[in-house]
């Protein structure tokens, strides 16, 4: 009796998804196991940003990281996956001035207290829609320990690791030219610059000599030609290479700074490129990274002209107030009118803009902490020559880390902001005296803070052992869960902060902070653009899984691409895995439904097993191993492919529909046998899948006998080695090719599968023939035969349609409904494929590396493909030739 079910004949995720997680997080599933002897499995999340909520590029990262845990937690592993959020200092400032700009406030109407106040509502707000979006997406979190990267742990951590990192020389503060955001009035770091090709000009400009009389090639001037004219206040030399023989007559001249009057010298300096140019460049130390190391070799005043909002100050003269671009415009309109302006040619550059702001940003001359990374960066390097070294997935990233491990500069650490970690120095009110410490000085009355706080990279790259108690180094969870084993983030932060993360780790910790770093690539459109706000491209993962279901989502993020790949996105690959989920629930309630109630998960006795019961069991098997070997190598997409292909083709496609053939006959006991391994295959392919699609995989589990609470904490499918059976695989596939043969054979002349028609069928093998002759119900069930003939005598009829399988030629007679010559053309072009498989292999085969280094399980399979194609070619070319006799 058909096990009395609810299940609707349509998979529908809003019936499903809803309320599952809130009971998997209250009965504490996503929690360690607690079990000592089980081995530890470590994950910490990339903290999202609190700006804003989470896009698909979020889900994509967090679906890895939980497909991962949730296998792993399946395996028997001790978990720990750590939630958390990042204050994201300059991001998360810049949305809360833009929320009260709209009101008309600024942040110095508040002042920094109130300020701060207003960051954390907003913080507040985001950090909840952000777990709400967690939950969607059913990740696997363990909330208890759930962290922020302002509080108060990792701000201890914080402040530790700077105050050490100052003691030892590492960290120190001095003037030097910084990337400058004006509008958000706080330093960058190189790697929070975009670049991007403006529209902009070169200004030719006339530096005339201070004495008079003197000419250079007849003129009475030098020619600098300029980008930034705003900057020429700044100007303090003109600079020449030393080796440039067209002008060492000229070093040790001076020249008149144009609309200023100030005499500067000309200079000799290494850095000037003879061929760029004139071959002779302005020096503005305060306003220019090479010309600011130019300065100091000569000792030349630094003169800064802006002010930190990029208008300019006092040492612009008449220009003082203007914004630099206006500026720009009155210098030049002032050059032109007093005669120094010789052309201005127009030209496309790369410039500078701020991440966050968008904004085009200043080289300017200021006082910043800064991190020296050389020894930090080497100790990085030297460390993946060991054992602990981090593995990179896919390797090639690895290059990128040591590229710029190898070519990185000091670390500005501080940011003029009032949201973050503000710097643990202060400055003696009196004495003017430095003190830097984990707590504050205890005449505090004395001293007044560093008002700058910390780049927020500073506390993520502490993320992977903070969150664990360090520096308690005797937390249960550092000593425990750390290192953690593997992190899942896109390849575009490698240097933000994969690489952060790997020398703070090693300075204070002495170890890696991951054992495995899997790199993806970004999220696009279908059409390979990267999403964005000015594109309008941009996609909600909420609206996805509003129309599709959380599983859906999480199937083409997890199968979508390779690793370090980028994926395009596109509702026709949403549809397919809504599709692909709708047959897993369709199969499934078919199963559930032909179940009774002494149906177990027990497998009958092997020598009880029909033909297709081995195949469906060594198929299984298979996959168990070939999913378990993907996901350990991170190839979750081939991983993807492998679960498909078992549950479409062979468990949906096959052996349902094989086990209906005894599911309706009178057998008690073969039907027995069946409703066993039925439930035993779903059983092990939902558990299989539950890592990919937790929702829709325990709603069908726990419709199921099945022997725990849930499938979260169910045992992963293992490899048994009685299952496999290449005999059974190779028999079943022989009577598959043979069905579909006959299915297509029909098709292509328009004989539907209603009607019976005669089967002749020629055996060249023995085997061949034994497994036909044996299965002869299955044969009738999918082939519908009026008269069936298995032989090896069995003679060809001359108006036949013919089919070339491995071990046998299968031949309709349909005379009514047969053009010779359309079946001579079909089987030359069957004749044709052959031919490039019969190369394909002979090729394959021929390459001495193949087969030197391919298993040989693989180069075997080769040689079998080959001699099959061999096989299958001569026969149809026999064919051929017979048809050609009666044309």
């Amino acid at each position: 009796m058909a096990k009395d079910i609810e299940m609707s004949t349509k998979y529908d995720p809003s019936q499903v998804e809803p309320g599952r997680y809130g009971q998997w997080v209250n009965d504490g599933l996503f929690k360690p196991s607690g079990d000592k002897k089980a081995k530890p499995y470590s994950i910490v999340i990339p903290p999202p940003n609190v700006t804003g909520k989470l896009h698909l590029g979020h889900a994509w990262d967090t679906t890895l990281q939980d497909m991962l845990i949730r296998q792993k937690r399946m395996q028997g592993f001790d978990t720990l996956w750590i939630p958390g959020m990042d204050h994201a200092g300059i991001a998360t400032q810049a949305k809360v001035e833009a929320r009260l700009a709209e009101q008309g406030i600024s942040r110095y109407d508040l002042g920094r207290e109130k300020f701060v106040d207003k960051v954390w509502e907003w913080k507040d707000e985001y950090a909840s829609i952000i777990k709400q979006q967690w939950a969607k997406l059913g990740l696997s979190l363990d909330y208890d320990r759930e962290r922020f990267t302002l509080d108060e742990g990792l701000s201890k951590a914080v402040r530790k690791v700077f105050v050490s990192l100052y003691k030892k020389g590492l960290i120190y503060r001095g003037e030097y030219i910084i990337n400058w955001d004006p509008k958000a009035r706080t330093a960058l770091s190189d790697i929070e610059v975009i670049h991007q090709d403006d529209k902009g000009a070169f200004y030719h400009v006339k530096y005339p000599f201070v004495d008079p009389e003197y000419t250079f090639n007849g003129k009475h001037y030098i020619e600098i030609a300029t980008t930034r004219p705003e900057t020429m206040m700044g100007d303090v030399a003109v600079a020449v290479n030393p080796s440039d023989e067209r002008y060492k007559d000229l070093v040790g001249k001076e020249v008149v700074l144009p609309l200023q009057g100030r005499h500067i010298p000309i200079i000799a300096d290494q850095y000037v490129d003879p061929e760029f140019g004139t071959g002779m460049v302005k020096i503005t130390p305060a306003h220019d990274p090479n010309d600011f190391e130019v300065g100091n070799r000569h000792n030349l005043e630094r003169i800064n002209t802006m002010n930190d909002d990029a208008t300019m100050n006092e040492n612009a003269g008449k220009y003082c107030g203007l914004d630099r671009f206006e500026a720009r415009k009155a210098i030049v309109s002032d050059l032109q009118d007093q005669g120094y302006m010789i052309n201005i040619e127009p030209i496309v550059h790369s410039v500078g803009h701020s991440e966050r702001t968008g904004v085009q940003v200043e080289a300017r001359l200021s006082t910043q902490w800064f991190v020296k990374m050389k020894p930090l960066a080497e100790a990085a390097l030297k460390n993946q020559e060991t054992d602990d070294a981090v593995k990179f997935v896919p390797e090639r990233f690895e290059k990128t880390f040591t590229q710029w491990m190898e070519n990185v500069h000091d670390w500005v650490i501080s940011r003029q902001l009032w949201w973050g970690h503000q710097i643990p120095a202060w400055y003696n009110k009196k004495t003017g005296e430095t003190y830097v410490g984990e707590e504050a000085p205890e005449d505090i009355e004395n001293w007044e803070q560093d008002t700058d706080v910390l780049d927020t990279w500073f506390s993520s790259a502490l993320w992977p052992f903070s969150t664990m108690g360090w520096p308690d180094t005797e937390s249960e969870d550092f000593k425990r869960y750390f290192p953690t084993d593997t992190l899942v983030t896109g390849y575009d932060i490698i240097f933000f902060w994969v690489s952060r993360m790997i020398f703070q780790s090693l300075e204070f910790t002495g170890r890696r902070p991951f054992k495995h770093v899997l790199l993806h690539g970004l999220i696009r459109d279908e059409q390979g653009r990267k999403m964005s706000k000015s594109l309008g491209n941009g996609i909600d993962p909420m609206d996805v899984i509003d129309k599709y279901g959380a599983d859906a989502l999480r199937w083409f993020l997890s199968t979508g691409s390779t690793p370090g790949q980028d994926v395009r996105f596109s509702y026709t690959k949403m549809d397919a895995a809504w599709n692909f989920i709708n047959k897993i629930w369709n199969a499934s309630r078919f199963v559930i439904m032909n179940l009774d109630e002494e149906t177990t998960k027990d497998l009958p006795d092997i020598k009880e097993w029909q033909l297709s019961d081995k195949w469906i069991l060594s198929r299984l098997n298979k996959t168990v191993k070939e999913v378990t070997r993907l996901f350990d190598g991170f190839e979750f997409g081939e991983a993807g492919r492998a679960l498909y292909n078992f549950i479409w083709n062979d468990f949906c496609d096959w052996y349902i529909e094989m086990a209906k053939e005894n599911l309706n006959g009178s057998d008690e006991k073969l039907k027995h046998n069946t409703q066993n391994i039925l439930c035993y295959v779903l059983d092990q392919t939902l558990r299989l899948m539950h890592p990919i699609m937790p929702f829709v995989t325990e709603k069908i589990w726990l419709t199921m006998p099945h022997d725990g609470k849930s499938l979260v904490t169910a045992a992963y499918p293992v490899e048994h080695p009685e299952f496999d059976n290449p005999e059974a695989e190779k028999q079943m596939d022989n009577l598959i090719e043979l069905i579909k043969a006959v299915r297509n054979s029909r098709a292509s002349v328009n004989a539907p599968m209603s009607s019976a028609i005669d089967i002749l069928i020629r055996t060249t093998s023995e085997d061949t023939k034994s497994v036909f002759d044996a299965n002869v119900e299955y044969i009738n069930r999918f082939c519908h035969p009026k008269k069936l003939e298995i032989s090896a005598d069995v003679e060809a009829p001359a108006l036949s349609m013919t089919s070339v399988i491995t071990g046998a030629e299968v031949y309709l007679p349909l005379a009514d409904l047969i053009d010779l010559n359309e079946e001579h053309a079909r089987l030359e072009k069957e004749a044709s494929k052959l031919e490039k498989e019969v190369e394909r292999g002979e090729k394959k085969l021929s390459n001495e590396r193949f087969v030197a280094n391919a298993p040989a399980e693989v180069v075997n399979s080769e040689k079998e493909k080959l001699a099959g194609y061999r096989s299958k070619l001569e026969a149809t070319r026999i064919r051929i030739g017979e048809l050609e006799k009666e044309m």
